[in-house]
């Protein structure tokens, strides 16, 4: 399996695991395929966005960053969880996080989640011996 496919199952996982533990981030599909399909869906958009955006608001905040230690990439996190919420419901996709909350322990568990299976499977695909 590629780097690329283990980090974007490791995201699909880490955002099926908020999906499941946060009250306020929800899927609403009829069965567990359908779910399936939309958390993928939404690893999918999650990508992009981490990709695209995440690298201009670390720019913009790297102070707050740093005074914080690292802390306002929660901050950060939670806002483009937000995001994904947004552009899934323009996308007709049943997966949505209901406040800043619910956006912001997502992003923690979503963080949490990450870290384990990065050093569980190693940091892009690679193989920790």
């Amino acid at each position: 399996m590629g780097p690329m496919l283990i980090r974007f199952l490791a995201s699909a996982l880490a955002l099926a695991v908020a999906t499941w533990l946060v009250p306020g981030i929800s899927i609403s599909n009829p069965d567990a395929e359908a779910e399936v399909l939309t958390l993928i869906a939404v690893a999918a958009i999650f990508g992009l966005v981490n990709s695209i955006v995440k690298p201009l608001f670390k720019l913009v905040t790297a102070p707050v960053i740093f005074v914080t230690l690292g802390l306002f990439l929660l901050v950060i996190n939670a806002v483009l969880l937000l995001l994904v919420s947004w552009l899934a419901g323009e996308l007709g996709l049943a997966w949505h996080v209901d406040g800043w909350g619910a956006a912001f322990l997502g992003a923690l568990i979503v963080s949490v989640v990450s870290f384990i299976l990065n050093a569980f499977f190693g940091k892009r695909g690679t193989d920790h011996r």
